[in-house]
């Protein structure tokens, strides 16, 4: 028996044999040529094929994995009509008289180099996006075909990376999970295999030994470990884990309907974060009450400029509408940091965590503010639309908010535009909210907790850097503190409280929230089930101090 040892993408037990992928070798040769021009346009011809392939996966991959998560193929597409980019392809061809392959290549690794030496790590991932684009157009001039995974069973998929393309182009039917060499949590694979629910290991140090080939293995996407040809022991223990789960997941089937509620009766909201209308069928058919968090920034980075007002609305009202009642909380734009657009021209920032992002960039640029709270207010008219602002650290921003607000809701009064009337409330994410969360509670309807960001900013640590995984710690007291302050806070001024960060599908702090008073829990739709389960088996009142006293 081998052991190796990875980094989870997504939990689960996965047993089966191996497939070894592996990438086609593409063999670029430097060739003079005669017809430079001749060269550019099989270049340009091989660009709009890899173009129409490219909106191809992208309508595959909506019901696959959602618009928010198919967008890195319309990025892809645009990447291709780059004018820098084809301008240097067209220019190694003509100056140096050589072959479209050879020119295709040479851009691929300037441009790959030139993204891996920034600093940001938003721009440092568009390095494997132009390898990706590039490999494409040079498997179509070289008149071949993506390799794809052809079994008769499912397998484990086992690779040195594995591009957004090519994990969407694989029969979900026929994989049971994947291993790879290199990737990152953060990466749009990671994305995908998340929303796909596939067991996925990644940093998993496994030789790409041919030899490896149809071995069995097996996957814990929950302990990070990856076993070929376990022993009769492991194997054992593996399947009856891999059992287990199974039978767990059919068990929570049977919540669906029923109410989000302790032994002692304490109710509690379980809702959905999601990235796009597109992602409402994962809402539904997992029973949320809500959505919690609908990120409207995919809106924006899934555009090449601006989306107007009535684009905005037509996806808030559809939204609202779907929901039929339930509470549909929109956060208003979070663009920056590590989420760019860039028709927003914004400068580059030594620490853009800490930057002009969120509720900065709104209330600097109040006429994109404008149109996308004129759109939530008329959507707000057609279901239960709440309005929530990120990263708020002042009740200055708040007072400027409000007065944003009025001046829209004059001008929708003027013209005669019906809307509703929204809750509005902030979300929690800096140490500077908690600390005067009492004052803000005064001014808002609602709190959400985002426990990614508060996390970060109270321990003085990039979760984007992998190499201070050790140091995070979102159980540390300081944030668990936090959090019961600000739901105390909350409920003084009679307001509800809840959270939408990682921590809300965190099985393990489930008791200890309800112990606080948390009112709302907001997670990836596919979490909600497990989490109800925890909520209807818990009895606050016997249980709540003694899961306090471990925690805080």
């Amino acid at each position: 028996m081998e052991l190796y040892r990875g980094k989870s993408v997504f939990g689960g037990i996965a047993i089966g044999r191996l497939h070894i992928y592996s990438r086609k070798n593409l063999q670029v040769k430097r060739e003079r040529v005669e017809d430079a021009e001749a060269e550019v346009a099989r270049f340009h011809a091989a660009k709009e094929k890899a173009i129409e392939q490219l909106a191809e996966l992208y309508e595959k991959s909506l019901t696959a994995v959602g618009e928010a998560n198919a967008a890195i193929f319309e990025i892809h597409q645009m990447m291709l009509q780059d004018d820098d980019y084809i301008e240097s392809t067209e220019n190694i061809i003509r100056t140096q008289q050589v072959n479209a392959e050879y020119a295709v290549a040479a851009t691929s690794d300037n441009f790959a180099n030139m993204f891996a030496a920034m600093d940001d790590d938003y721009m440092k991932g568009r390095a494997a996006d132009v390898r990706d684009i590039s490999e494409r157009v040079l498997l179509i001039l070289s008149g071949q075909e993506a390799d794809c995974v052809v079994t008769d069973e499912p397998v484990i998929i086992v690779a040195d990376d594995l591009a957004p393309s090519e994990t969407v182009q694989m029969d979900k039917s026929k994989v049971l999970s994947f291993v790879t060499v290199h990737g990152s949590t953060n990466s749009h694979t990671a994305i995908l295999a998340r929303t796909m629910g596939i067991p996925a290991l990644i940093g998993t140090p496994v030789p790409l030994d041919a030899s490896l080939d149809g071995r069995l293995a097996v996957v814990d996407g929950d302990t990070g470990q990856f076993y070929v040809e376990p022993d009769e022991q492991t194997l054992a223990k593996m399947q009856q884990k891999y059992d287990e789960m199974q039978t767990k997941k059919e068990l929570l089937q049977t919540l669906k309907g029923k109410e989000s509620v302790t032994l002692d009766g304490r109710k509690i909201m379980l809702y959905a974060n999601i990235g796009n209308y597109k992602d409402l069928s994962l809402v539904l058919e997992n029973d949320a009450e809500g959505i919690g968090l609908f990120r409207s920034e995919f809106l924006y980075l899934e555009s090449s400029t601006y989306p107007t007002e009535e684009e905005q609305l037509k996806i808030y009202r559809a939204v609202a509408e779907t929901m039929a009642g339930k509470r549909v909380i929109i956060r208003t734009l979070d663009i920056g940091a590590d989420k760019q657009a860039d028709y927003f021209e914004l400068p580059k920032e030594e620490n853009p965590a800490m930057g002009c992002r969120a509720i900065r960039i709104c209330l600097t640029r109040p006429e994109i503010f404008k149109t996308q709270l004129r759109a939530l207010f008329r959507a707000s008219a057609f279901g239960k639309i709440a309005i929530m602002y990120p990263m708020i650290t002042s009740l200055a921003e708040i007072a400027r908010i409000k007065q944003i607000v009025e001046e829209v809701k004059a001008e929708l009064t003027e013209a005669g535009v019906p809307f509703g009337t929204p809750e509005q409330g902030i979300m929690i994410e800096t140490p500077a909210a908690v600390m005067i969360s009492d004052k803000l509670a005064k001014e808002v309807d609602f709190f959400s907790i985002g426990t990614n960001d508060l996390t970060q900013y109270t321990l003085a640590i990039d979760r984007q850097n992998d190499q201070l995984d050790e140091f995070y710690d979102s159980h540390h007291q300081a944030v668990l503190r936090m959090i019961e302050m600000t739901v105390q806070n909350a409920h003084k001024e009679n307001i509800w409280c809840g959270i939408c960060g990682e921590l809300g599908a965190d099985a393990s702090l489930s008791k200890l929230f309800l112990a606080m008073g948390v009112d709302e829990l907001s997670m990836s739709p596919g979490s909600l089930l497990f989490i109800r389960k925890i909520v209807r088996e818990t009895n606050v009142g016997e249980e709540g101090e003694a899961v306090k006293a471990q925690f805080l």
